[in-house]
């Protein structure tokens, strides 16, 4: 018969790894669903180039790469990569976009557990800035069919008759973001009753679920996603009530572009958040705070991915403010 005491056994980084995974499955199930097979596609693309760049510089470190590389983590950032990236952009992208994260953003910072920044987050970033046009272009799968789709992210060839123009298209955001920019009103740009569409409802819904089922499990901290998401709220809402033509509504804001996704996949990442519960509760309402202004004034639509690293670069700051003394050490101000 055991015995007391009990003590819950931490999760391994494999286990956590895989419960993400399982979780993004209704979504890229649905995302698919949407715009078509080409999404398996990138996500395996981006997966393999993540998976062989954590090999080739875990060797070249003179580490035993066959224990990191199944720790489940570049196998993360290369699903995290596809599934942001747009489904009909040229293989060479989500390739690239694997490098920057494995390479620059995860193994010169001396690998998982030191990268400053979120990995998926920075190969969104460096290939927005440097590829603004592939990375800006996402289609409704119908304009293809499955087998074209897949031959025109590896080899740009189309049909007969059909051209890349015609299968080009801006984001919700972005198209909000040029059409204010350019005189037009929201009550114009937004016609119908729902501020978005129901495909894009629905994606931002299974992405909710997904996170939902991690913080059920226990995978993930509730603080920086509820922070994210209130502040973006909040903020939506006061200037909507200011100005209803020129600024969106909560709702819009909450179910269009990366919102559900980087607030429960991407914000709650332990590495590159901090490690107190208060300072979770800064990170993610900064989060929140930096997408709605970025989205309203920047150059940028869907702002997620840069608010994410802004405040990643502020994690060490808030964790020193914010996390508790050791027992025995004085706070700042004297106290004990």
């Amino acid at each position: 018969m055991m015995s007391s005491p009990f003590l819950a056994q931490p999760k391994s980084v494999r286990q956590v790894m895989l419960w993400v995974l399982a979780a993004l499955l209704p979504g890229a199930l649905l995302h698919s669903a949407l715009h078509g097979p080409a999404v398996w596609l990138q996500i395996l693309l981006a997966s393999a180039a993540a998976l062989l760049c954590e090999a080739a510089m875990l060797r070249a470190r003179g580490l035993p790469a066959r224990r990191f590389v199944l720790d489940g983590s570049a196998l993360l950032t290369g699903a995290l990569i596809g599934l942001t990236f747009p489904p009909l952009g040229p293989w060479w992208l989500v390739v690239v976009g694997a490098f920057f994260a494995i390479v620059v953003a995860k193994q010169l910072y001396g690998g998982l557990g030191n990268n400053l920044f979120n990995p998926a987050m920075v190969a969104f970033a460096v290939m927005m800035v440097s590829f603004p046009a592939q990375m800006s272009q996402w289609t409704p799968h119908a304009a293809l069919s499955g087998g074209d789709q897949l031959l025109y992210v590896l080899t740009r060839d189309l049909p007969a008759g059909l051209s890349a123009d015609a299968l080009a298209g801006a984001t919700p955001l972005d198209a909000v973001r040029t059409g204010l920019l350019n005189g037009q009103t929201l009550g114009v740009l937004l016609a119908g009753p729902w501020p978005v569409s129901l495909d894009q409802a629905l994606l931002a819904l299974a992405w909710l679920a997904g996170g939902l089922v991690l913080g059920a499990r226990g995978v993930l901290r509730w603080q920086a996603p509820l922070a994210m998401l209130a502040t973006l709220t909040v903020l939506a809402a006061l200037a909507h009530l200011l100005d209803a033509e020129r600024y969106a509504s909560p709702l819009f804001h909450l179910l269009a572009g990366a919102t559900q996704l980087g607030a429960w996949f991407i914000a709650t990442d332990p590495v590159t958040a901090p490690s107190s519960a208060r300072g979770r509760l800064w990170f993610g309402a900064g989060i929140g705070a930096l997408t709605w202004v970025i989205r309203t004034w920047g150059g940028y639509p869907d702002a997620v991915a840069f608010a994410v690293l802004l405040m990643n670069l502020c994690a060490p700051f808030i964790d020193l403010h914010t996390r508790a003394p050791a027992f025995g050490q004085r706070q700042p101000g004297g106290r004990r």
